[in-house]
């Protein structure tokens, strides 16, 4: 249950190497909710007896997701939002339609009150999330593999939660793990792929695996001048104030802006983008106001989240679906470790492999439950802006045959 009695108080368990807690840290700046920013924040103390109850919630599957837990959800790694310090809950898309469900609500609702421009809101966000993750991870640890210092910086984050000196030992660690995750994170570099950077740190290839690395770039660059082509001419992506779809954005983008790498080439190629950035990231966001509709300027954006979001949702889902009816139990990251529900699939003319996500699934699932719970004139209407809008009624889903 979520809280409604006195004014609770709020936490962030997360990192700023996150896209996902930068994100959850926009939505409050923006909702005017104080917060605390833990372990970061927090004495050795309150971050262990945290680090311990999360733990224990996550294991008895009571971290809670708004409005209700699916049996394809999976708990990230981070963030969380905590609330008085002992309840949990997860997942930044549900966390800001909470937002904009609390009756205390201040700041204008972060999905717009048209259910068109919502719709619109509710896919980019879903895209930068799903997709966007993916490319912001390899902008980090494939074109900034030379500059960045994310291991170093997140040690500095959990000085008060490692044991007494770890922290240099555990920011290498960190480092090449998430350079060795690169191919569950769809980041496959091609043989012999060298960055100038030690064994440990070199994106790897993977025998018989496409090479991903030239989709990954093509896709970030082609995403931030749709940015740019809105950015240049309008305050937030769909108008005149902020919204979950900024929010996302804003996320996956932010990311970037400390890997020197990667920030250089975005401050090249997307200079109105890289300031919005870092107006963001100053919270001058808070107290934006004015009406949100689709622009023309917004047509690049829409057409490249059509060319990569629902192609790769709609091939999970099947690999997903095709790899359950065959026995397979394991899926997401533990599946991806033991070679196990993979699939082979296609994205912007590029070969991919790739292991099934149920967490996946279910965003797909509720994006193709909106489209069709939209009024008849609004999805005729979004008709005109997005190109292959056909793939959100193509085939049944499995809760529509009643099976999930």
């Amino acid at each position: 249950m979520w809280h409604v009695g006195a004014m609770p108080t709020y936490a962030i368990w997360g990192s700023e190497l996150s896209p996902f807690a930068l994100k959850l840290r926009a939505l409050l700046d923006y909702a005017e909710i104080p917060y605390r920013w833990l372990p970061a924040e927090g004495g050795r103390l309150e971050n262990m007896r945290t680090a311990w109850r999360l733990d224990r919630a996550k294991r008895r599957h009571v971290v809670t997701r708004y409005p209700a837990l699916s049996p394809l959800d999976e708990y990230p790694l981070v963030p969380f939002l905590i609330e008085d310090g002992r309840r949990f809950h997860y997942d930044t898309s549900a966390l800001a339609r909470w937002l904009d469900a609390r009756p205390q609500r201040r700041s204008p609702a972060l999905f717009p009150e048209s259910p068109a421009t919502a719709f619109l809101a509710q896919l980019i966000d879903e895209a930068c999330d799903e997709f966007g993750l993916y490319m912001v991870h390899h902008m980090r640890w494939v074109l900034s593999a030379a500059s960045n210092t994310a291991g170093q910086r997140l040690a500095r984050e959990l000085r008060r939660l490692l044991p007494p000196g770890a922290g240099a030992r555990y920011g290498r660690r960190f480092a090449a793990r998430q350079v060795r995750r690169l191919p569950y994170l769809f980041s496959v570099a091609p043989p012999g792929y060298s960055a100038g950077v030690s064994a440990a740190l070199t994106p790897p290839s993977r025998e018989g695996w496409p090479e991903t690395h030239s989709l990954l770039d093509q896709a970030w660059e082609r995403y931030l001048a749709a940015t740019e082509a809105v950015l240049a001419r309008q305050p937030y992506l769909l108008g005149e104030r902020f919204s979950v779809a900024d929010a996302s954005a804003y996320g996956q983008l932010g990311m970037n802006l400390t890997d020197p790498g990667a920030a250089d080439r975005m401050r090249a190629l997307a200079p109105a983008t890289f300031a919005w950035l870092g107006a963001i990231r100053d919270r001058r966001h808070v107290g934006s106001r004015g009406s949100l509709a689709p622009a023309p300027h917004l047509a690049p954006l829409l057409e490249i989240v059509m060319l990569t979001f629902p192609p790769l949702m709609r091939q999970n889902e099947a690999a997903y679906e095709s790899a359950r009816d065959h026995g397979e139990t394991l899926f997401n990251e533990p599946a991806f470790n033991r070679g196990r529900a993979l699939y082979d699939g296609e994205l912007l003319g590029h070969r991919f492999r790739c292991v099934a996500k149920t967490f996946q699934v279910r965003v797909w699932r509720d994006v193709r439950a909106a489209w069709k719970e939209l009024p008849a004139p609004e999805r005729e209407e979004l008709k005109r802006w997005l190109p292959g809008w056909e793939q959100f009624e193509a085939g049944k889903s499995e809760s529509e045959k009643g099976k999930g």
